[in-house]
C-alpha cells in the first residue's frame, strides 16, 4: 500500500482500481541516465523538504497543476509519516532503483514509472508521474513509501488466496 500519495490528478490507485478500459500506455523514450536524474533529483527534493519542513521548493519544482493542487501545508501533511520516521532517503544516491512499472507514456502525456530501492530491513517504494512542461519533465505525482524486504510465505494449501489443483 502507497503511504503518501500527492498527484494534481485522479490519485495513481484509485486509477488503477476503476473499471474504465483504457489503451495501453506506449513505452517512454527516456534513456536509463535520463530517468534516473528524474527520480533522484526528486527524491531527494522530497528528503530535503522532509528534513527542513519547507516544502516549497517540492512544489515549485513541479508541473504548474502539481503546484496548484497542492499546497506547502498540503504536502507537510502527506509525507508527515516520512518527517516523523525520520527517514533518510539520501541513501537512493547510492542505491540502484529497481523498476517495477517500466517508463510509459500514459493517454494524457505524462510519463508515469514505479520500483523500489532494495534496502533492507525496509526498501523505499516508489511511484511517480511527470507532465511534459516546456520540454522538460515536470513532477506531477509522487508517491513514496517504506516496506519490508522480508519474504512473505505463500498461503498454506486450501487456505484462501492460492488455487486449489
Amino acid at each position: 500500500m502507497l503511504a503518501a500519495l500527492v498527484a494534481a490528478s485522479l490519485p495513481f490507485a484509485a486509477r488503477a482500481q476503476q473499471n474504465v478500459q483504457a489503451p495501453p500506455a506506449k513505452a517512454a523514450q527516456i534513456d536509463r541516465n535520463g530517468l534516473l536524474i528524474l527520480l533522484k533529483s526528486t527524491l531527494i527534493a522530497l528528503d530535503q523538504a522532509n528534513k527542513t519542513g519547507n516544502y516549497s521548493v517540492l512544489r515549485d519544482l513541479g508541473a504548474p497543476g502539481f503546484a496548484a493542487a497542492n499546497n506547502p501545508a498540503r504536502l507537510t501533511e502527506v509525507f508527515a509519516n516520512l518527517r516523523r520516521g525520520k527517514v533518510d532517503l539520501a541513501g537512493v544516491l547510492m542505491l540502484e532503483p529497481q523498476l517495477t512499472v517500466m517508463p510509459e507514456i500514459e493517454q494524457n502525456g505524462m510519463m508515469r514509472f514505479a520500483g523500489f530501492f532494495p534496502s533492507a530491513p525496509q526498501q523505499l517504494n516508489f511511484e511517480l508521474l511527470y507532465a511534459p512542461v516546456d520540454g522538460q519533465w515536470k513532477l506531477f505525482g509522487i508517491s513514496a513509501s517504506l516496506g519490508s524486504t522480508a519474504p512473505v510465505a505463500p498461503p498454506a494449501p486450501g487456505q484462501p488466496g492460492k488455487p486449489k489443483p
